[in-house]
């Protein structure tokens, strides 16, 4: 493995441990500016998300600096025009792997719902920067660190399948909610299909972006007109039903 891919996954995972002290950094920083703590206690969490995260993207991308200088296009990636092809038709790929995914989920009596996507929106109701969190930063470190790094390791040295299904399940344990590690590995499964399939790293990390947009959109800024939609639908199918009885 290359020394800058190492470097990549110790920011990475220190990034992900650093709210342990980061956020209680930030309270404490806060508080001698003269905030109050209260007021602090509800700021600490999304300031140090945007500050770690745009911080290890920054420290990702200058370790690649080289790599994307030397090799800014692989002999085998796929074109172009094939590229956004890919990358469009990935997002609805990662729709129905994740609709499957959920499905199969609830069959075996598992809760549908994930409490880390609900945290999410939370936060993004509270302060819509964070939304540059979910939907852009977190998903360029994620593709980077489980498919570019984890994932194209891997595959060296074995097949598509045990290569996949190895940093899918790493990449799903990574967002701490074992119960829902069928519908995490399906994304991974899909996004490291797309990127063998164009070598081209971009391509997943549109895909990922994309769908990540698309799911904080309708359950923070579209939820209402979702809500009332469904309730129209429940209604009419109530009127219709009646008509029959």
């Amino acid at each position: 493995m290359k020394k800058e891919y190492g470097f990549i996954l110790i920011a990475y995972i220190i990034m992900q441990l650093s709210s342990y002290i980061g956020v209680p950094l930030v309270l404490f920083i806060g508080t001698l500016l003269g905030k109050s703590t209260t007021e602090m206690q509800t700021l600490a969490i999304p300031y140090w998300l945007v500050i770690s995260f745009s911080v290890t993207l920054f420290i990702v991308l200058f370790l690649l600096r080289k790599e994307y200088k030397t090799n800014h296009r692989s002999l085998n990636a796929a074109s172009v025009p094939s590229s956004i092809s890919w990358a469009i038709f990935g997002v609805f790929l990662a729709l129905f792997a994740q609709t499957v995914a959920a499905n199969i989920e609830l069959m075996l009596g598992i809760e549908t719902g994930s409490e880390n996507t609900a945290q999410i929106i939370n936060l993004i109701e509270q302060f819509p920067i964070v939304i540059l969190i979910s939907s852009v930063i977190g998903p360029i470190l994620e593709e980077i660190v489980f498919r570019k790094i984890i994932f194209g390791r891997l595959h060296q040295r074995f097949g598509f399948f045990l290569s996949a299904l190895i940093s899918s399940v790493i990449f799903a344990l990574a967002h701490f909610e074992p119960e829902h590690v069928i519908l995490y590995s399906a994304m991974g499964f899909t996004f490291a299909f797309l990127y063998v399939k164009t070598k081209r790293i971009l391509v997943p990390i549109f895909a990922h972006v994309a769908m990540n947009t698309m799911v904080v959109l309708i359950q923070s800024v579209f939820r209402e007109d979702l809500e009332r939609m469904i309730k129209e639908a429940e209604q009419i199918q109530g009127f219709i039903g009646g008509l029959f009885l």
